[in-house]
């Protein structure tokens, strides 16, 4: 009787020092939230580095299989239309399932798409590594975006206008390099992001999830677009601006390499890369300067600057000046930064947590519409409508035109809250 007892206290003993440890057991070291912050600044700067990195390679790729101009746009496109897909299926899943599961799993997609373009021995492939791209890219860019928001509105505001031109300017110039001084730049751009692709879903499995698990996670894939009633009129007014900054965008992602190519009367893969590195790190430089400056100064400073920008290289281009070109480009390049950092900012602080990353896939969802249609548009006509400087030229026109209505209702929305602050204080 007494052993029996003496059995029983001791395994009630033992029990209850394993729930005393048991917490502790489960305590797993987790990234602190500032270096979480910074590394998922880092995974957009390499998704982004990722989708500008063909960019020099078309060249290269035309040399070896022999495709048209408009191939070249199609391969773009078919990025944008992948990455569209994502955006409308799973732009807003992460606000039901977390930030991390969606994060990793697009990491996961784009190493695989990695995989396909270093091995790519023709279209089919190229094709096919770039739908996997658009896809994995365009699932993560809500669930980053908006995981960088629950750990710092302020500064995640600033991360997500800031790391797209930062990841672009990269890839257009690394893989420009690459092609121009590395042997095998086809297959080591690609492998080099993979790495660092790989590195980096180590480093999200160890950061805390800062998205609490909601329900509707399967509803949330029906394709559709909704704008919360708080941010509808922000992000009307945004529209004319993300599609300014990405056709803009669209032409120097897609035509860049082809037009310093003509003005220039050589193929170096470092001057194709160096034209969307120019757009790409002033845009980058212009997020910077101005995080602080107010949202409506911003957003007018950007679409004067595009404006501009896109007169100048018009007026490069018809005179074949290769200078002028990379000075307007520079303009340009500011009024990128500043135009979708103005349009970022006047939108996702207003919009609730719950949905911060479809809001953020909304937005992403115009800028890449605008950045993959006005491609496939270019590329048919620069084969079929005249040649690749005009077409250029009539694209930079257009790209003015736009910036010129965003300015305009920039100005309109400035006089409309000026007027409702007089008519508030005069009541």
């Amino acid at each position: 009787m007494v052993s029996t007892m003496q059995t029983d206290l001791s395994t009630q003993s033992a029990r209850d020092s394993a729930a005393v440890f048991r917490p502790a057991l489960r305590v797993r070291w987790r990234l602190p939230d500032r270096a979480a912050f910074v590394l998922l600044a880092s995974v957009v700067v390499t998704f982004l580095a990722g989708s500008s990195a063909p960019t020099p390679l078309y060249a290269t790729y035309q040399q070896e299989w022999h495709f048209s101009p408009v191939t070249t746009t199609v391969v773009f496109a078919v990025y944008a239309v992948a990455l569209l897909s994502a955006l409308l299926t799973a732009g807003s899943l992460s606000d039901h399932v977390g930030r991390r599961p969606v994060i990793l799993a697009a990491i996961a997609v784009q190493v695989v798409a990695m995989g396909v373009l270093a091995a790519a021995a023709g279209v089919p492939e190229l094709v096919i590594g770039r739908v996997l791209q658009g896809l994995s890219t365009g699932a993560a860019l809500g669930a980053i975006g908006a995981a960088l928001l629950d750990l710092d509105t302020r500064r995640g505001t600033i991360a997500n206008a800031v790391s797209p031109p930062i990841g672009t300017a990269v890839g257009a110039l690394g893989s420009g390099l690459l092609v121009q001084f590395v042997p095998a730049p086809t297959e080591l751009v690609y492998l080099l992001l993979l790495a660092a692709l790989v590195a980096q879903a180590g480093g999200v499995a160890l950061m805390r999830e800062t998205s609490s698990p909601a329900p509707g996670a399967w509803a949330s894939l029906r394709p559709e677009v909704v704008v919360p009633a708080a941010v509808r009129r922000p992000v009307l007014a945004a529209i004319p601006m993300l599609v300014a900054v990405w056709g803009l965008g669209s032409l120097y992602a897609s035509l860049g390499p082809a037009v310093v190519a003509g003005l220039v009367g050589t193929r170096s893969a470092a001057l194709g890369g160096l034209a969307l590195f120019t757009l790409a790190a002033f845009g980058a430089l212009a997020v910077v300067l101005t995080r602080h400056t107010a949202i409506t100064r911003v957003a007018r400073v950007g679409a004067s600057a595009l404006a501009l920008g896109a007169v100048l290289t018009v007026l490069a281009l018809g005179a074949g000046s290769v200078v002028g070109f990379f000075a307007a480009t520079a303009v340009a390049g500011v009024g990128f930064g500043a135009g979708f950092q103005g349009a970022i900012r006047s939108v996702v602080p207003l919009a609730a947590p719950h949905e911060r990353a479809g809001v953020l896939s909304v937005l992403f969802l115009v800028s890449y519409l605008a950045l993959g249609l006005p491609a496939v548009v270019a590329g048919f006509l620069v084969v079929h409508g005249g040649g690749l400087l005009r077409i250029a030229e009539g694209y930079g026109g257009v790209v003015a035109l736009l910036a010129l209505v965003a300015l305009a209702g920039q100005l309109a929305t400035t006089a409309g809250q000026r007027r409702r602050r007089t008519a508030a204080c005069l009541g």
